[in-house]
This record gives C-alpha cells, structure tokens and sequence, in this order.
C-alpha cells in the first residue's frame, strides 16, 4: 500500500482528499490556510487533522527512506534473502526495520564477534542444532580448542559458542518482540528512594504499577526524581516466564546432551542482552507516549488560554507586585499604548500604603483608568489587598484582575521587548505586558516561547523539538483563527500568520510605519519580500478596518472577492451597505435558490459560499466575543475565609490530567481531583474543562497552612 492511501486508511478519508491535502503541503501552503481556504480540496479537513495528517505522513516517509536505506545495506553485504525482502515490506514501524537489520548492523566488538573471530560459530552452530545423543559435548568442543587464537581450553571453546548463539538469539526479531511483549503486559514499574532526603518524590520511594496501567503523568514524575537522583527506577517481570516462552519456542530435544548448554545461552541472551534492552525501549515507549499526552494537554490549555477573550475599549493600570524593589505601575490606553509608568511601595517591608494609595489615585483620575490588572506573581497577594482597599474608599467603580504573569519576566528580557521598550526598565516592561494581558491575550502572549507561559506539566522533561513544534501549530491557529489588524499588529503577532516569517513582518511593519497605514490588501505586494505565494497565504487573515475594500476587514480571501460581490448582486444588496441588519433573511433566501445551485452560480463550492455568507453577516468579527467574559473582581476573600462546603464561582486556570485548577479569588488555586469533576466517571479532564471556563464549585477541604484546596464540581455545572 503507498503512503497516501495508507493515509486514508489509517485516518478513514476519501483518498482523493488526502491526495489533495498532501500536495498542497508539499507546495509550501500553510495548515491555516488549507483549512480556511481550501476546504473542497480536503473535503473540511480542519487545522488539527491536517497537522496530525502533516505528521503522520513525515513519519511515514522516513519510515520507507530507512527501509530502502536497510535495503541497500543488507543487498551490499550480498545477504539480502526473499524473507529478509518479504519482512522489509512489511513492516510498519522504525522499531521493526531496526529489528530486521540488527543481525546485519555494522557491529562493536561484541563478546560474539569475538567469538566468531576465533573460529567458534561452527561449534554454535552444532550445539544449536542439540541432536547429540551420545559422546559427550566436550568432545564436541575439542577441536576448536586453539592456542594461536586463544582458545586455551574445551571451557574457553563451548563459552564463546554459547556467546555467539545468546547473540544470535538477541537479534531474531520474533524473540525480541517477544520479550518486549511480554514486559508491556506483565511487566511493572519499580521506583526506590536512591537516598533518604525528603522531596516531592516522597510518594515513588516505594513504588510499583503496572506498565499497562501506569499514568503518563506519574511516568514523567519518576523520570524528572530518577534525574534528580531521588530515585532508583527500574522495569521488572518474571523473567522465568520469558525464559519458559523463550525455551518452548526454541529448545528441540530434551534429551540432546547440547540442550543444557543452549539453555544457559538462552538465559544469558535474556538476561545480559534482551531483557535490558526490552527494558529500555519500555520506558522509552513509555516516556513518548507520556510525553505525547502532555503535549496535547499542554497544547489544548494554551489554545484556550490564547483564545480568551479580550477585555476592549478599556484603559488599563497593569501592577508588576513585588516586595523590596516595590510594585511597579505601567498604564496602557484602549489601544496597547503605554501612557505612564511609576513604582510604588505598598508591600513589605517599605509598607507606604498611604503614599502608594495617592499615586494610584492620581493615575485613576489622570486616564480614566477602569480596570487594574495585577500579575499573580511574588507579593501578588498583598498587592491585591491593596487594590481591593483602594477601590472601596474610591467613587467611582474600578475592577480588577489577577492575571498569570508566566512568562512576563521572559518578555521583559527578550529582544522583543527591548526592541519595544528600549528607555524602559525591565521590570516596567513586565507590567506593560501584564496590563496588554488583560486586553488581548492573543496578540500579547505570542511575544513568549509557548514553552514559558506555564499552562503544562513537565514540559522541561518534554522532547523540546516536538514540544515547541506543536506548540508552535498552535499558536498559528489561535492568530490565523481570529486574523489580525494589518495596521496595528505587531511583528511578533504577524510572524505567526500563515506565509509570513519573522522577516516578512518586520518589512511589513517598516512599510506601515514609512508609508502610513495599509488601505487595501493588495497593498502587501509592495511589500520587500511578500511574493505572490506569500500573500496567497497570508492576505485572508489580514484585516483592514475602515479600509476602501469592505471586504478586505473579513476573512473572505482576495481570490473570492468577485464570488462575494456576485452574491451580493445576486440577493440585491449593495456591497458598501454590509451589516447584519440589512443582512437579515439572507440564509432564507437562498435556501430557497437552493445553496448548491447559487454555489455554482458565483463559481465558488458550498463550503466557501457558507465561509462567505458568515463573514457577510458579520464583518470583522472576532471569535473570541462569542465566548464568556472574564470575571473581573471589586472585592476578596482569604484562603482562612474559605470553608468547606461553600458554593464559589471561579476561572479555570490549568488542565492536567489528574483534574483541573481553578482560580477562586483567594490567591490560591483550589484543585477538582478528576473524580470530583463531573457525577459521571470522567476519563479525561479536558472533556469537562478547558482553559478559561467559568465554573461553579463547592469547598471540600482547606489546609491554609499547606497552601491546599480541594474543589468539587460535582452537580453544579
């Protein structure tokens, strides 16, 4: 079966589609853009079935590049057989073509190699074959004994035999299999304390689960303690269980005076060579497929993180807390733009409450400020019982928010942000980004690696390649989802739309900022380095508000405009009038042409027409307004004020696999332990929550001195 329709197997699609698919990748279109914009090609294959398809299909073609590469290593050896052939073909995984290429790999000098050398594999050879019934094998043996090679006795003779068949054994794929089998289904994970500190890994001092049941999150757990020394970790089974399966498969006769010796050779393969190595690969499988989960948690966390929604039209006091360096203020209009800074002192051990209450005061009543956002780092705590204190002694209403502030430190040492801010201090930079937090999370979060804004688990024990990758495909969807002013974006923000590198977006910002704001789309051709191909990619996720094209502030692409324009035509409306009011009935309408028919009128397919019919309705509309507000606090509560049994409203604010955190208002996140999710057995969190999500939960249990909240969401939601 070739690749593509492998694919479509594998995947349950139409092949025409994959075939589709495949080859717009293979010509340098994005996965945002095959989405949105070629939706009759893949038959609506959607971003993260086009990226898990992306994967899959490299995986595949390095698959049959190391096939042809054992091949025509094996053929050079002039080795190659109608077997060795027939199992090449059809093996489907890299750990199978390693299998079959393992006797034939270029070698170190093992003890069997050796052995070879000193002339032993005939001797191996007949004890293998275990049909000696009478004489005895050190007969057998005496003639290989050698002294020019080193085989000073019968003993050095049938020790070097019983080498080369343990290797020879190791290296039979069906045996290796077996073995790996064996560990994946009986075998289990052990963990002992390697020395006597307490430590987090408290827990795994003295423990043991089964490999086909351990949790990827506590693999990653005994992984991260056996890196830090804390912990002896190891894979054990019954190994006289392998050895009985191993001598079923392969010893012949009983009653051969050779048998013992096989035997003894058999062990010493399972012990010395096989079982290690099936130990080894068991973690390894075990550690990818823990890993692969948690990129995907991970990776769902941050999507919904990137995609709430953003709190408009509002002037901002972001707060940087702190201790002895003091807090610091940074003010930012509706727009993003900073329009002051100053640092103030209301935490220990300074505790200028008094003077930090007038310079907030005065900030408030300068700019109009409405909301405050306070980053929910160091002495985040007593900053937000200032703030608090202040917004009830003041008039007028002010909210505020306790935002995350990881990765805030990271922006403000960052190239970007000292590109940004270059007459700023850092740590002002941390509250500019704070407050920008507020407003648009989206387009202030992609100044961060995604690996630093801390919504994983384990993510520094992750692969950093895959993980950024993936990652990465996030990130791009999120910002091609929603679409981006062209006129106020910023370079980090544009480098992550579909066609656009790092270096395109800072052309098209110098071209803003020498020519002036961007009136039409087609203006990006004049952009350095924005060819044709790119802006095939990247024009439909780019929005020009109040621009002289109406249709160039939705997402329909430039390549659609005259199907957009004949619609309008064809329902009588006048193209410069678009709104939804006027639009209403529009879906009536043509339901009553028939979609299909009006489809194939203005020469688009049914998938573009509807894309087309709902950026008409709504003109540059942001998806993420559909979603629920955040919850802006005037008030607090201590962790002591909390007691078991209350009923709480709260954000969700990190998903893992064991259950999900929830952020109440006391500074302290509160856990729902998945069992305490939902009245019904729930296998997965994400199922119940995500990032973002308004909950409602019930107290079960406060340790304020441990720092400890348990939650329950059970009949509440």
């Amino acid at each position: 079966m070739d690749i593509i329709s492998q694919l479509a197997n594998e995947f349950k699609l139409k092949l025409p589609n994959v075939q589709n698919a495949v080859k717009l990748m293979d010509d340098g279109c994005t996965v945002p853009f095959i989405a949105r914009y070629r939706k009759e090609m893949t038959g609506e294959m959607n971003d993260q079935v086009l990226r898990e398809l992306s994967e899959r299909l490299i995986y595949l073609r390095n698959l049959q590049q190391r096939r042809e590469e054992v091949y025509k290593s094996i053929e050079e050896q002039g080795r190659m057989t109608a077997e060795i052939k027939a199992a090449l073909t059809k093996a489907v995984t890299l750990q199978a073509i390693e299998d079959i290429y393992s006797p034939y790999k270029p070698k170190r000098r093992t003890r069997a190699v050796i052995a070879r050398e000193k002339g032993l594999e005939p001797l191996a050879a007949m004890l293998l074959l275990q049909n000696l019934k009478t004489g005895s094998v050190e007969e057998l043996a005496e003639p290989y004994v050698n002294a020019q090679k080193e085989v000073l006795t019968v003993r050095d003779a049938l020790d070097g035999a019983m080498d080369i068949i343990a290797e020879d054994i190791s290296e039979t794929p069906e045996y290796r299999q077996m073995v790996r089998t064996f560990l994946a289904s009986d075998g289990m994970v052990v963990s002992k304390k390697k020395k006597d500190d307490d430590s987090v890994y408290t827990m795994y001092y003295d423990f043991h689960e089964p490999v086909a049941k351990i949790p990827g999150y506590r693999v990653l757990a005994i992984n991260r303690g056996e890196k830090e020394g804390f912990l002896q970790v190891k894979v054990e089974a019954p190994k006289e269980a392998i050895l009985g399966r191993l001598c079923s498969a392969i010893l012949k006769s009983p009653t051969s005076l050779t048998t013992s010796y096989v035997k003894t050779a058999f062990e010493d393969s399972l012990n010395r060579l096989m079982f290690p190595s099936a130990e080894r690969e068991i973690r390894n499988n075990l550690t990818e497929a823990a890993e692969d989960k948690a990129i995907k948690v991970f990776a769902a966390n941050l999507k919904n993180l990137l995609l709430q929604p953003p709190v408009k039209g509002k002037t901002v006091l972001g707060l940087d807390p702190a201790y002895r360096t003091g807090c610091k203020l940074a003010v930012v209009d509706s727009t993003g733009k900073l329009l002051d800074t100053t640092v103030i002192y209301p935490t220990p051990p300074q505790n200028k409450v008094e003077e930090a209450k007038k310079k907030v005061q005065v900030l408030i009543e300068k700019y109009k400020i409405e909301i405050v956002a306070i980053g929910n780092g160091t002495a985040s705590k007593e900053s937000e019982i200032f703030v608090a204190q202040l917004i009830k002694e003041l008039d007028q209403k002010i909210y505020y928010m306790v935002v995350s502030e990881a990765g805030a430190s990271v922006y403000s040492a960052s190239k970007i942000g000292a590109e940004e801010f270059p007459d700023y201090d850092v740590s002002l930079r941390s509250a500019v980004s704070i407050a920008r937090r507020l407003q648009d999370p989206l387009a202030e979060l992609v100044k961060i690696d995604p690996k630093a804004i801390g919504v994983g688990q384990y993510q520094h024990d992750m692969n950093q390649k895959h993980l950024g990758e993936s990652l990465g495909g996030v990130v791009e969807d999120c910002v091609n989802n929603v679409g981006v002013d062209l006129n106020t974006a910023s370079p980090s923000l544009l480098s992550y739309i579909s066609g656009i590198n790092t270096s395109i977006a800072k052309n098209i910002v110098a071209y803003r900022e020498a020519k002036g704001k961007f009136s039409t789309r087609k203006e990006l051709i004049k952009v350095q380095k924005l060819g044709d191909k790119a802006f095939e990619q990247c024009a439909g996720f780019l929005r020009i508000p109040g621009g002289t094209e109406i249709l160039d502030n939705t997402s329909v692409h430039p390549e659609s405009y005259e199907a957009a324009r004949k619609l309008l035509k064809m329902l009588g409306i006048d193209e410069f009038g678009i709104n939804p009011g006027r639009m209403d009935g529009i879906n009536q309408k043509i339901k009553t042409m028939g979609i299909e028919q009006v489809a194939g009128e203005i020469g688009v397919g049914v998938p573009t027409l509807k894309d087309i019919i709902q950026e008409l309705l709504k003109p540059g509309r942001d998806p993420r307004d559909e979603l629920p507000k955040p919850v802006l606090q005037t008030d607090l509560m201590d962790i002591k004020d909390i007691k078991p049994g209350m009923l709480l409203t709260g954000t969700v604010r990190n998903v893992a696999d064991f259950g999900a955190f929830v952020d109440i208002g006391v500074h302290q996140d509160g856990l729902v332990h998945i069992s305490e999710l939902a009245d019904r057995y729930v296998k997965n969190p994400m199922d119940v929550v995500a990032v973002g999500d308004i909950v409602k939960v019930k107290v079960l249990d406060v340790e304020p001195e441990r720092k400890r909240i348990s939650l329950s969401m059970k009949g509440l939601n």
